[in-house]
């Protein structure tokens, strides 16, 4: 069995259901960028769009149930934090969706296994897999245990994460958004290590290495927050 076989596999587990349909399963982690142009590759952004809105269906029944008391203007933004592409990102972390992902070599080597962007699309388009093949409950029964952590934490006061800080602190000297590069990337797919490089106009660029895109780009925010004094 391949490394990738075995994520889905994998996969499969942990969103406790047993897809009937296959070749369903295998769009929802099928990538645009896969084929790149050679050949048309059905992906996953018609699943996305119906996810989408299963996953809205989902947040709002579960939002009342669990605030009986509250208004709309309160429930809005509740819904907004369970359904926006970080907290999709993080619930597809949760079921190892990246290394079971279908990308291009490109897209693979500049970490779009964990990618924000694509995790959480990926994420709307298995919601929607499992809708079409295992109907509403087993869609209820995803999301009951994939966002779970995303409730415990709804209520939360905000803390803001060293990326979001150190934009703030550009924005603040008048300076363009930080940006951030792959300047390295070492190791195999299913455990790469990224080196990512992070700039602030008219100050001096920070790398930091982490076992993810991500990882890395908060350890190279983190770094310049340091030397700035910020942290």
């Amino acid at each position: 069995m391949s490394v990738r076989a075995k994520a889905v596999a994998d996969l499969e587990q942990k969103l406790g259901h047993v897809f009937n349909d296959h070749d369903l399963l295998e769009r929802a982690l099928t990538h645009s960028s896969v084929g790149e142009g050679a050949r048309r590759v059905i992906d996953y952004e018609r699943l996305e769009f119906l996810g989408d809105r299963v996953l809205g269906l989902l947040a709002a029944e579960r939002l009342i149930e669990a605030y009986p008391k509250a208004k709309e203007g309160e429930l809005s933004p509740k819904l907004q934090a369970l359904v926006n592409r970080e907290a999709c990102a993080r619930a597809a972390r949760r079921m190892g969706v990246g290394p079971a992902l279908r990308l291009s070599p490109g897209e693979t080597k500049t970490g779009g296994r964990d990618k924000d962007t694509i995790l959480g699309d990926a994420c709307e388009a298995l919601m929607a897999a499992v809708y079409i093949d295992g109907g509403m409950e087993a869609s209820r029964a995803m999301f009951g245990t994939f966002w779970a952590d995303e409730f415990a934490h709804l209520d939360a006061p905000k803390v803001k994460d060293v990326k979001s800080r150190l934009q703030e602190w550009a924005q603040g000297k008048g300076r363009p958004l930080p940006t951030y590069e792959v300047v390295n990337r070492e190791g195999p797919d299913h455990a790469p290590t990224f080196t990512v490089e992070v700039s602030v106009e008219g100050v001096k660029p920070e790398r930091a290495a982490g076992r993810s895109r991500q990882e890395a780009e908060k350890a190279a925010a983190t770094a310049m927050l340091e030397r700035e004094g910020l942290l």
